[in-house]
């Protein structure tokens, strides 16, 4: 008998609709769920937050990583319920830091609360913890398991706002999928490195390129107040040529910047030569980061800032 550790974070999975609305209760209905197919699994189960994912924070994640930290050498992998909004950015938070490879991490969600009409909740909750008690994702990484799909936490994203399928993984696909009876993967997870935190702190903020983009917000950054800048660049890497004083100011006052794609698939690479463009920027120390999203940018930067990585080992972690 598989035993399994369930964390419960609140989110859509456990909350209800009310008069139109869907609201946080007191009782979380996942903590009901009857399993009677999965007589093989022992869960001990806890609510360690009751909160909408817009609501998590870094610290949050840190805090979940901790109760990870402290209770998983007693059981064989994990399960974490949490709300869809910002679940991929819990989950590669947790990818990143120091968890045992030999016990499987799976977050999952919902898309329809409780009580609505083709609620998912317990399905996923379900399917979460089948595949955190699968030998088969055993070093595998922080998984994401939603609609019968496997992913890893570092390259899904959420792509719809109500769909249940919502959760994908832009370029590769999905690591696997659930059946009835088995799970089946098509890939394997990178090797990752890992860090092991014990607070989190820092301003990062996320700023889009646009047609035309100048000074815009980019005037208002200032290195005493900012930690780090995340830039969701055009096309492979560029930028309107107007931006660009503003950004290698920064890096000249010792501001990180780096830089990913506003395209959902692909990798931003140094490719172009024009003013704006990616070898430009790479050349005014612009650090570029190859597929992940901005919001996991963010995360990665926070991390290692956090971590004390400097100079050319925080350039190798974030180009690597």
């Amino acid at each position: 008998m598989k035993k399994i550790l369930v964390i419960h974070t609140g989110g859509t999975i456990s909350m209800h609709e009310e008069d139109g609305q869907i609201l946080p209760g007191d009782i979380n209905p996942m903590t009901h769920v009857h399993l009677t197919s999965h007589d093989d699994i022992e869960i001990s189960s806890i609510d360690l937050l009751n909160l909408p994912s817009p609501h998590i924070t870094p610290q949050h994640m840190l805090i979940i990583y901790q109760e990870l930290k402290l209770r998983l050498p007693y059981f064989d992998g994990a399960v974490i319920t949490h709300g869809t909004d910002t679940l991929e950015e819990t989950a590669y938070f947790l990818d990143t830091l120091a968890l045992p490879d030999d016990k499987p991490v799976v977050l999952t969600g919902a898309m329809r609360s409780s009580n609505e009409l083709g609620s998912d909740g317990v399905y996923n909750y379900r399917s979460a913890l089948r595949v955190a008690a699968d030998d088969k994702a055993v070093g595998k990484g922080v998984l994401v398991v939603m609609n019968d799909e496997i992913h890893a936490a570092k390259y899904v994203t959420k792509t719809h706002t109500t769909n249940v399928s919502t959760f994908q993984t832009p370029t590769h696909g999905p690591l696997g999928l659930l059946t009835k009876h088995d799970s089946l993967y098509f890939q394997t997870a990178e090797a990752r490195v890992r860090f092991d935190l014990s607070e989190i702190t820092g301003t990062i903020p996320i700023i889009k390129a646009y047609a035309g983009m100048g000074a815009g917000i980019l005037v208002l950054l200032d290195s005493e107040h900012i930690d780090g800048l995340v830039i969701e660049a055009l096309g492979a890497g560029n930028l309107p040529p107007d931006a660009m004083p503003y950004l290698t100011n920064l890096i000249a006052n010792g501001t990180p910047v780096i830089l990913v794609s506003r395209c959902f698939n692909g990798i931003a690479e140094a490719v172009y030569g024009y003013e704006g463009g990616g070898v430009a920027l790479a050349q005014a120390g612009v650090m570029f980061v190859k597929e992940l999203n901005s919001q996991k940018a963010r995360l990665k930067l926070l991390i290692a800032l956090n971590s004390g990585l400097t100079g050319q080992a925080l350039r190798a972690y974030i180009e690597g």
